[in-house]
């Protein structure tokens, strides 16, 4: 409920804290809140009544109660609170920053003034902007403490004030009561600042950079000066912009740490500037972890700046904004790209052509099916197709462009091209000119390979294959798996393990049989055989990497899961199979020798420490289990304790072994941890930090059988941003070592590459517009093909582990052109529901349950309400197979996208009063 509302009051929190103290509108608390929670409040608001005002507006964000936002708004206007009643109510806040200014003044001549008032004078004419309660308290204040601590009181009340013309009755009441010194003061304020404009300047330290530092007093030193635009860019940050303020498209290639984002916001407002009747900047980011990241900083920057810039934000979770009112009525939206991509696949936003700039931030994802390259598309459609129009200039930004596959510089060159066609682009701009400056702030970590004996002879490794083996043989009794799959060869702890059993159990979703009970039987053991052999190899791979401990708490997890959740006789037999041997595992676990790698990581930690025990360490592994068993080995290794790590994750829908995702909050308690806090020395992370999240700077960066691909190689190497930063790659595996020098070739290759092009420009124009016009061209081929049309049929969908019925595709109607919900009631008595972890709205729903499986606890989706219907079935094809009614014949869809039969779209006047009203 209110998810609208409470996202904006999160939104708009900066403004709402200037000017609401909480104690004038208590009786709303003590109405909505808890009593413990309301003598809190009202005690900060004693220190700090912003900070008391943001504590409310937190609380309010929790509130599920029918009516609260009304009473809010009811309680501001009681509360003479006009101002910001109107802008909260029409969530405008335009006339309330315009008194930023003013505010600015009177902060600044505070000091002088107080000394000239003669407050309980000035309140006679006043009254109509300040409260009759501030009023007493500033008599008070006077009697008590004499006319300058009243002064200062009257002061402070002006500048929480949401009276428009506030600044107009003081003077007018300096005036009339011959305060002149005073109105001299003001009024000299107001015109010197008038006639002179006052600019930001940005001036670096020489100290290494973070993306954050614009907003870091650390790190900046923010002076104002009169008279024209001046921003202090270093000379390597102008030469990134020179392209784009040019108005050319460019992608703008420079190293992690360097301020890309920084040359992004001077872009901004450089663009501004030239254009600002039509300026309308849209900056794309690929994550929403990144989107939190930049949507702050453009935020604090502009309005820190010029408050009358309007810089906004959305991102997945916020789809109940309409895309085109933020672009329509703000000059810079920050979003995540699929935002911008529903929008345009809708027609909400009608055309690129309402942008004047679009930044890509990280756009060396522009290729295949990524949100970027079908925006990109959309937009090389319109230009190709047309040759009148008004597209937007379109900037990328990106520590590598080595995209791709490449054995050669040629091949390089190509990749390049690509993407160069695929951003519209034919200028890669980069650091040419001062390459002293940039080496003199990004510092190049020192790269070390640490090559480790792997342990392959662990008695605990015997005893898992040898379970591993035996659970095979139990599924070749049920059916023979070794038709079920092309993939021959496969080793147990590997990733082609992991690949056999996708490979099987795909096979098995769509087996069948002349006898509907058998085919059900031999379906669900061997979902359950398979499931057990994907937990064996998960453990193998961990205890390769961390402890045997850490394997077998692992499997333990598990096996807790599959007692809870009421096993069948297949199950249990394999429990046993488990039981049997865990005595005997747990001895080994506790007993045997220390894995190898760990020693080794354990020496490199220690003798980093005792060198420098203010290092800053980042570790990358591979998976979310491994980064909870690193955390847990360190937490529980004497020697290490110390480094209290934190570990960063991405915010994926589920893992195995940590239980959840991140979400956004999470990881900025996590970062702002590592940053400010000397509790944390170490960071362990997996994916999501090697691109776009600003990590701290750190001095050491550990890659413990972490090695991807020439860009992520760059990235991860970035995050060592201070000076001697030194990256070690750790790995018992040659090939992977091995890999990790090619990539360090490789990216001398692009650098080369980037060169040649840079040097025949007119050679790098005429290829991309042959590659623009061959993709063109093949697009055009494609959607001349006609389209296969969708089959009338009736079709079942069955339960793809056990093959149980759980309801008809005619019953399915298609919400919003994405959500599918099922309209038969009786569909509740197939299923069984648990408390949903997360539950929140999209799209008009409201996410409430978890729907499983009956028969064999699968999951099938959630449970949730949408608009006046309580209950609804919302299904994930995924966990579904589909026979047809007729044939018999049955086909497995990854995608709702995928499937082949029609379904009609959502009608509500389909919906009977028994519908609107919640399951019994």
């Amino acid at each position: 409920m209110y998810e609208m509302e409470k996202e904006n009051l999160r939104r708009f929190s900066d403004y709402i804290t200037k000017f609401l103290r909480p104690s004038v509108i208590k009786n709303f608390m003590t109405e909505y809140l808890d009593k413990e929670i309301v003598e809190s409040i009202l005690s900060k608001e004693m220190t700090s009544v912003t900070t008391a005002a943001q504590m409310l507006l937190d609380q309010m964000c929790y509130l599920e109660d029918m009516g609260w936002f009304q009473a809010f708004l009811d309680i501001l206007l009681a509360s003479e609170y006009t101002g910001l009643h109107e802008a909260i109510k029409e969530w405008n806040f335009r006339e309330l920053e315009e008194l930023n200014e003013h505010r600015r003044f009177l902060e600044r001549i505070e000091p002088s003034i107080t000394k000239h008032m003669k407050p309980s004078e000035l309140l006679a004419h006043m009254s109509v902007c300040l409260k009759p309660r501030e009023c007493e308290e500033i008599r008070a204040e006077e009697s008590q403490r004499g006319h300058i601590a009243a002064s200062e009181k009257l002061v402070t009340s002006l500048l929480r004030s949401d009276k428009p013309n506030w600044f107009k009755l003081l003077k007018i009441a300096l005036e009339n009561c011959d305060l002149d010194e005073a109105l001299n003061m003001l009024e000299t304020s107001n015109t010197s600042s008038d006639s002179m404009m006052t600019t930001v300047c940005i001036e670096f330290r020489e100290e290494p950079e973070t993306e954050d530092m614009l907003m870091s007093s650390n790190n900046t030193s923010v002076t104002e000066k009169p008279g024209g635009a001046c921003r202090k860019l270093r000379e390597y940050q102008k030469e990134l912009t020179a392209a784009a303020v040019k108005g050319q498209n460019t992608i703008i290639c420079a190293p992690t740490g360097c301020g890309k984002t920084i040359v992004a916001l001077a872009i901004s407002d450089y663009h501004l500037k030239q254009f600002p009747e039509r300026a309308k900047i849209v900056f794309l980011a690929t994550k929403v972890d990144v989107y939190e990241q930049q949507y702050k900083l453009f935020k604090e920057h502009f309005f820190s700046k010029d408050p009358n810039i309007r810089v906004t934000g959305m991102c997945g979770d916020m789809d109940y904004l309409s895309v085109r009112w933020l672009i329509e009525n703000h000059d810079i939206v920050v979003m995540t790209a699929q935002i911008l991509v529903n929008a345009l696949q809708s027609a909400e936003v009608p055309s690129l052509e309402i942008l004047s700039l679009i930044l890509f931030d990280e756009c060396h994802n522009t290729t295949g099916k990524h949100p970027y390259n079908n925006i990109m598309t959309r937009y090389l459609d319109t230009k190709l197709n047309s040759s009148t129009h008004s597209l937007p200039q379109i900037v990328g930004l990106t520590a590598s462009v080595g995209i791709g596959s490449f054995k050669n510089e040629l091949e390089a060159e190509n990749n390049i091209l690509q993407l160069c066609a695929n951003l519209d682009t034919r200028v890669i701009t980069t650091v040419t000119e001062h390459k002293d400056e940039l080496k003199s702030y990004v510092h190049m970590p020192e790269k070390a390979f640490f090559e480790v004996k792997q342990c392959t002879s662990h008695p605990f490794i015997r005893i898992i294959k040898n379970i591993m083996s035996n659970i095979e043989q139990l599924a070749q009794k049920t059916f023979n798996i070794e038709n079920l799959s092309n993939i021959q060869s496969r080793e147990y702890g590997s990733q082609k393990y992991e690949q056999w059993i996708v490979s099987v159990q795909k096979s098995c979703r769509v087996l069948q049989m002349k006898n509907a009970d058998e085919e059900r039987r031999i379906c669900r053991e061997l979902y359950n055989y398979t499931e057990h052999l994907r937990k064996y190899n998960d453990a193998l791979i961990i205890n390769e990497d961390a402890r045997t401990k850490d394997a077998l708490d692992y499997l333990d997890a598990f096996f807790d899961q599959v007692r809870n959740a009421g096993y069948d006789e297949t199950e249990r037999k394999l429990t046993a199979l488990y039981d049997c041997q865990r005595t005997q595992l747990l001895r080994l676990a506790t007993e045997g020798d220390q894995n190898p790698k760990l020693d080794e990581l354990r020496f490199i930690l220690e003798e980093e420490y005792h060198n420098n025990d203010q290092t800053r360490t980042v570790m990358f592994v591979k998976t979310r289990a491994l980064a909870d068993a690193m955390k847990k080995w360190i937490d529980e290794t004497d020697s290490l304790k110390f480094l209290k790590p934190g570990v960063l994750i991405g915010k994926g829908r589920k893992s195995n072994f940590t239980g959840s995702g991140m979400t956004p909050n999470n990881q900025k308690g996590i970062l702002d941890s590592f940053k400010s806090s000397d509790q944390s020395k170490m960071l362990i992370a997996t994916s999501v930090a090697d691109e776009g999240i600003d990590i701290p700077q750190c001095n050491l960066v550990l890659m413990y059988e972490y090695v991807g691909n020439v860009v992520k190689m760059v990235q991860v190497r970035g995050r060592g941003r201070m000076e001697g930063s030194r990256c070690f790659l750790i790995s018992s595996n040659k090939d992977r070592i091995a890999k990790e020098k090619i990539n360090m070739f490789k990216e001398k290759m692009v650098e080369q590459a980037i060169e040649q092009l840079q040097s025949r420009p007119a050679d790098l124009s005429n290829k991309v517009d042959m590659l623009q016009r061959e993709d063109k061209a093949r697009r055009d081929h494609i959607s001349a093909s006609p389209e296969k049309p969708k089959t009338q049929g009736s079709y079942e969908l069955l339960c793809s582990k056990c093959k149980r019925f759980a309801c008809m595709s005619d019953d399915i109607r298609v919400v919003l052109g994405s959500h599918h919900i099922v309209l038969d009631r009786s569909m509740f008595k197939r299923c069984t529901t648990a408390p949903h972890k997360n539950p929140r709205a999209f799209s008009g729903f409201c996410k409430k349950e978890k729907m499983l499986c009956a028969e064999c606890k699968h999951d099938w989706g959630l449970i949730a309400s949408y608009l006046t219907i309580q209950d609804l079935p919302l299904l994930k094809i995924e966990s579904f197979v589909v026979q047809d009614c007729v044939t018999r014949r049955q086909h497995y869809f990854r995608k709702w996208r995928d499937v082949t039969f029609a379904m009609r779209e959502f009608d509500m006047t389909e919906i009977t009063a028994e519908a609107c009203r919640p399951r019994d």
